[in-house]
């Protein structure tokens, strides 16, 4: 069995199991996503502002 991670179209959260966002509870959720960056520390970190990120995790740059 292969899972395939999963990018919230929402919050841009990637997920490897599940059919719902634990970020921000939505269902909306796609395959089809290019690259990705890693979330340590959401307050001090420029990249996550931009994207909005309020919790560390990986998350897609574009889905499609």
């Amino acid at each position: 069995m292969v899972l395939v991670a999963k990018a919230c179209r929402i919050c841009n959260l990637i997920i490897s199991e599940g059919n719902v966002c634990p970020n921000c509870n939505k269902s909306d959720l796609s395959d089809r996503w290019d690259s990705y960056i890693l979330v340590f520390d959401p307050e001090k970190s420029e990249l996550a502002k931009k994207i909005e990120a309020k919790t560390p995790g990986k998350y897609a740059v574009r889905i499609r």
